[in-house]
């Protein structure tokens, strides 16, 4: 994963081609020394476009978990501290957005609002809070009866005070865990939405666009599916991977359990 950053933010400076480059005279040509992946349907390298994806797909992962967890952390600590009116409305919302299949919703909004990258953003971060809201609120839940929640509260503290100071810094460790497996599944989704042409719109180089060009030629040229397919799911793996292992490390339980 570490090196899927790294060749994102360097790459594109030290790759000798232009990702929107075409050699129509060399198109669908195979890996070879000069162009390692090979190259598509139109003469770009797709070694260059694989890198040029990358920033994308990190890009859009960042931001919406960002978002998404901001939303939900605050959303999810009024709810589980508040309790009452405030937390029924707040948990039958997140009720209603976890009836629909999330990618389903996606798909429907950016339809709606058009295909681009900052819709595809928006979607994904109208959807993406309520994973994160809902974790929160059982958090809170359970922090707001610790001991020195109470002393806090007896002291006179403010809400906002015992929320920020006391409450939300318990859950970050939980949160850090979902949004490190956030960033697999964002990816995931943003390549599934440029797949279908309501992402990222040419030329911009996409993982989820190249697979859809490449799946023409699966026979002839898989160099296509193959490179930007490897790339999708090395990264995602690699961000899953990086959350169980943040999760063993954050979660008591789980120490105690080995022990």
């Amino acid at each position: 994963m570490l090196v899927a950053v790294v060749a994102a933010v360097v790459g594109p400076w030290v790759v000798p081609f232009d990702p929107a480059a075409q050699q129509l005279s060399l198109r669908l040509e195979g890996p070879s020394a000069a162009h390692w992946f090979g190259l598509d349907e139109l003469g770009r390298d797709i070694f260059a476009r694989v890198l040029a994806g990358a920033r994308i797909s990190l890009l859009v992962g960042l931001v919406i978990v960002g978002v998404s967890s901001t939303v939900g952390i605050a959303l999810g600590s009024v709810a589980g501290y508040a309790g009452g009116r405030v937390d029924e409305a707040i948990s039958r919302m997140i009720d209603i957005l976890l009836a629909f299949p999330g990618l389903l919703l996606a798909i429907a909004l950016v339809a709606v609002l058009g295909p681009s990258l900052t819709n595809v953003v928006l979607a994904l971060s109208l959807i993406g809070w309520v994973g994160y809201a809902r974790l929160v609120r059982g958090q809170v839940l359970r922090a707001r009866e610790f001991e020195f929640v109470q002393a806090a509260r007896a002291l006179g503290a403010t809400t906002s005070r015992i929320l920020v100071r006391h409450i939300i810094p318990s859950t970050l460790p939980a949160v850090t865990v979902q949004a490190t497996l956030g960033m697999g599944g964002a990816i995931l989704a943003e390549a599934a939405l440029s797949f279908l042409g309501l992402g990222v719109q040419p030329p911009t180089p996409s993982w989820g666009t190249m697979l859809s060009y490449g799946r023409g030629h699966l026979l002839d040229a898989p160099h296509l599916t193959i490179f930007p397919g490897l790339a999708i799911a090395m990264l995602v793996l690699g961000f899953n991977f990086l959350g169980d292992g943040l999760r063993d490390r954050l979660d008591p339980t789980t120490e105690g359990r080995r022990a």
